[in-house]
């Protein structure tokens, strides 16, 4: 890709350019253009098959884009050093994605150790991460399976954390999680982002969640973006796609 490549929207730390993804003859993304402004939290919305788990693995090279491009902090991601991308944003998945076989404090740990922070910084940030996410320090020496699910996403939130990034990547981060224990972790995410104000991607097939956590919403539909809306223009929108989506997830919720 040409060095020339250069993100046109000077507030942007993510932009994408007419961004199309396909893997062998399929067509996943087709044409996607948006851009995110630092610390704003970005919603992608949309059934599954929409496009939303492609954009997000575009943003930090798990994939490379088929055409177009992926801008990071002015840089096209095929331009940036994959490692130095990747170790710049925290990711968050469903489950955590907690190694098993290490404890809660070297999962929290392993991006600064990879970055060969010193033994006691490392120590000091696990111990601050821990009390910021709402966990008792005395769980450092536990493995995953010794803590609830509620537990381990909390973990996986301070993993993400650890080095401090600009930009966390959330794939339907609270997806697997119990009502209850869900909404307390939404109510945390959100004290947290107000707090540390980063530049969040977030995806989620659920409408209510989108509309309680993002600043923006990006709706997909079959590989198409079909706009981004902030969230009252979104709950108040005529669009068509928009309707659809709004009336298929009420139809689907229980009562």
């Amino acid at each position: 890709m040409s060095s020339s490549v250069a993100s046109s929207n000077s507030n942007s730390i993510i932009e994408f350019q007419d961004v199309s993804y396909a893997l062998r003859s399929q067509i996943l993304l087709s044409g996607v253009t948006f851009s995110i402004v630092k610390g704003e939290t970005l919603v992608l919305l949309g059934r599954s098959g929409a496009g939303k788990t492609t954009t997000l693995k575009l943003i930090n090279r798990l994939l490379a884009p088929s055409s177009g491009a992926v801008i990071v902090s002015r840089r096209t991601t095929v331009q940036w050093d994959v490692i130095s991308l990747r170790r710049s944003m925290g990711w968050v998945i469903q489950e955590a994605g907690l190694f098993p076989h290490y404890t809660v404090e070297k999962n929290i740990a392993v991006v600064p150790h990879l970055e060969r922070w010193p033994a006691d910084r490392v120590r000091g940030r696990v111990l601050e991460l821990l009390q910021l996410v709402g966990l008792d320090s005395d769980l450092r020496t536990r493995y995953p399976h010794q803590l609830s699910g509620g537990q381990r996403q909390r973990v996986g939130f301070a993993r993400a954390l650890a080095a401090d990034p600009q930009i966390l990547l959330m794939d339907e981060p609270f997806g697997a999680l119990d009502p209850i224990t869900r909404a307390e972790l939404q109510k945390q995410f959100t004290e947290l982002q107000q707090r540390l104000r980063k530049t969040v991607v977030m995806v989620t097939h659920d409408l209510s969640e989108a509309l309680l956590l993002g600043t923006r919403i990006a709706l997909f539909e079959a590989g198409r973006l079909i706009g981004v809306f902030g969230r009252q223009e979104f709950a108040n929108s005529a669009d068509p796609h928009v309707r659809e989506y709004m009336n298929l997830f009420h139809a689907a919720s229980p009562n």
